[in-house]
């Protein structure tokens, strides 16, 4: 199996070029698209979606990760969605008992950098300024809770 990643910004690259490997089976191989923001994304996601439609092996599938930004969720998960169904690609949104589906849309309802602070150990050691003990901090503790600016917070 393949799987393309259409995400947003070279940030979410990063993290999945480390996560990716450590969470897929054996075999799996994957790429790694990352746009200059999340407009340049969505701009480019119906042509570039209808370029895989073309193509598309039976074994690859194509993640579509993307923000939320305080818009709609069911307005931006419907727009991500039709850009598949417009390009003939079936999503798992749309697939029936879990039959096979060729794009995955994703959103990320605070933002990536909420993903790190699930891992204050490692964020020590990739920056010695920041206190081991940030996780007791209430703030901190749930990462999912941090709302308006995670990355603001992580700086």
């Amino acid at each position: 199996m393949h799987i393309e990643f259409l995400v947003e910004e070279p940030s979410a690259e990063a993290a999945l070029q480390n996560l990716v490997p450590k969470n897929c089976a054996d075999g799996i191989t994957f790429d790694i698209h990352a746009y200059r923001s999340k407009t340049d994304l969505l701009s480019k996601l119906p042509k570039r979606l209808k370029g895989y439609g073309n193509f598309l092996p039976p074994d690859w599938r194509i993640l579509v990760l993307v923000d939320e930004d305080r818009e709609d969720c069911q307005a931006l998960k419907e727009k991500l969605d039709q850009a598949a169904r417009d390009a003939g690609l079936v999503t798992k949104s749309m697939a029936q008992n879990d039959s096979r589906f060729q794009v995955l849309n994703r959103i990320a309802i605070e933002e990536l950098e909420a993903w790190f602070f699930g891992d204050v150990k490692a964020i020590h050691q990739a920056y010695e300024r920041v206190s081991p003990s940030l996780a007791t901090k209430s703030a901190y503790r749930d990462p999912d809770a941090i709302k308006g600016g995670t990355w603001e917070a992580m700086e």
